[in-house]
């Protein structure tokens, strides 16, 4: 059974930032249930003015779901909870009343600070929620201010000095905006990871989609021509055949010449395509990782390296790279590649990987690596580090004449 470490770690980042923001408010409703809840049953103790604190209690309640329904609302999970928005304001308005009337007729000094304490918390909060339930910043200044003009308005009828209900005023003033300023700005945060994370999946998407557009250019640059010649050769074999002309049949060995040449054309691109530079790969990763906010650490140089081994090296950098933006949450990663006793070892380790299960279980792109590595008599390793690390170390044995060896310079210097 997975702890609440393994819990976490196993949220992406978004979600990571919308439960602590969530959690966040349901703390702001225990703040006001244990200040104006448990401190004021502390203070009246068995006093008829208990009521406050089980009232006050209910309320924290009460705006904990509102904020979380308001969150909701602010991701378009659910519509705008207009009714508990309204239902908090008019709740938290006649606790405000009540609270006064406590504090107008009650006999006790403990039971005029019980009552003040309440007054305060039910305004302040409810402010606050109700302020995370609106669009415009208009809308949240007006609700602020109405609580604050509210809570002076109705303290002279129930007969609160002057200076005491101007205090009122301004301690709701600034505690129902220090509140909503949080909220807005709580809102604004999510919001802005959110677009974050759907503009990294963007870049993703329109880099395959590049790809795709250059191999397809160069396929058809490749093709274009001959399919064309193909085609009016075939017709002009078939108008001469018609006609019984004998020089159908060359026209027909030319088709057959230039079908051959365009299929040696397309292994080339293919091959072409297929066949990776290490040094451009290790770059492009970096490069890569580093736009998705990834520290990556390039060490090594692949100068000197048979191209098949480069080859090779490089789709284990590509998949390696693709796998850490996809999987997990990493903020760092180190590539490594090191030369000696005749072997090429790459090595990649990233941390961020959720302590689950299903990220051990192989997938089909390091199924292809080691299939691709087993033509050079190479090998794949892939698994856990510890500590929430993954590595990948793939091991390639170099030819005779290479079997020396290799200095390892940085990246930067190879790629000169």
């Amino acid at each position: 059974m997975r702890g609440p470490v393994g819990w976490w770690r196993g949220k992406s980042t978004t979600a990571k930032v919308e439960t602590y923001t969530r959690w966040s408010f349901h703390i702001f409703a225990l703040i006001e249930a244990v200040m104006g809840g448990l401190m004021v049953l502390g203070q009246v103790g068995p006093h008829p003015a208990a009521w406050l604190a089980a009232a006050v209690t209910g309320h924290a309640a009460l705006c904990a779901v509102t904020a979380s329904r308001a969150l909701d609302w602010t991701r378009g999970r659910r519509e705008q909870p207009l009714r508990l928005l309204w239902t908090l304001g008019a709740v938290t308005a006649v606790l405000a009343v009540l609270a006064l009337g406590v504090h107008a007729h009650g006999q006790g000094e403990n039971v005029d600070t019980a009552a003040g304490m309440a007054f305060a918390c039910v305004l302040v909060f409810g402010a606050g929620i109700i302020a995370l339930g609106v669009r415009t910043r208009r809308r949240v200044a007006a609700v602020v201010t109405g609580f604050a003009a509210g809570s002076g308005i109705i303290a002279f009828p129930l007969g609160m000095p002057g200076p005491a209900a101007l205090a009122n005023v301004v301690m709701v003033l600034v505690g129902g905006a220090s509140l909503a300023f949080t909220s807005v700005f709580s809102v604004w945060l999510l919001n802005a990871v959110y677009a974050l994370d759907e503009a990294r999946e963007t870049r993703a998407r329109l880099a395959v989609a590049e790809e795709r557009l250059r191999f397809g250019r160069d396929l058809h640059d490749v093709m274009g021509r001959n399919l064309a010649v193909i085609a009016l050769k075939a017709e002009l074999a078939v108008q001469l055949g018609r006609r019984g002309r004998p020089e159908a049949v060359e026209q027909m060995i030319e088709v057959q010449r230039l079908a051959q040449e365009s299929q040696r054309e397309v292994r080339a691109v293919v091959r072409g395509y297929r066949e990776a530079d290490l040094a451009a790969e290790l770059a492009g990763a970096q490069g890569v990782l580093a736009a998705a906010g990834i520290d990556c650490a390039v060490t090594g140089s692949p100068a000197g390296l048979p191209t098949p081994v480069q080859s090779a090296l490089g789709w284990v950098v590509r998949e390696a790279a693709t796998n850490v933006l996809r999987h997990g949450d990493a903020r760092r990663c180190t590539v490594s590649l090191r030369v000696a006793d005749g072997r090429a070892e790459l090595t990649v380790e990233n941390d961020g990987v959720p302590e689950s299960p299903a990220g051990d279980r192989p997938g089909s792109g390091l199924a292809g690596l080691r299939e691709r590595l087993s033509e050079l008599d190479g090998t794949l390793r892939a698994g856990p580090a510890g500590r929430g690390r993954f590595r990948l170390t793939a091991e390639v044995p170099l030819p005779p004449p290479a079997a020396g060896p290799q200095t390892a310079r940085p990246l930067s210097e190879a790629t000169r």
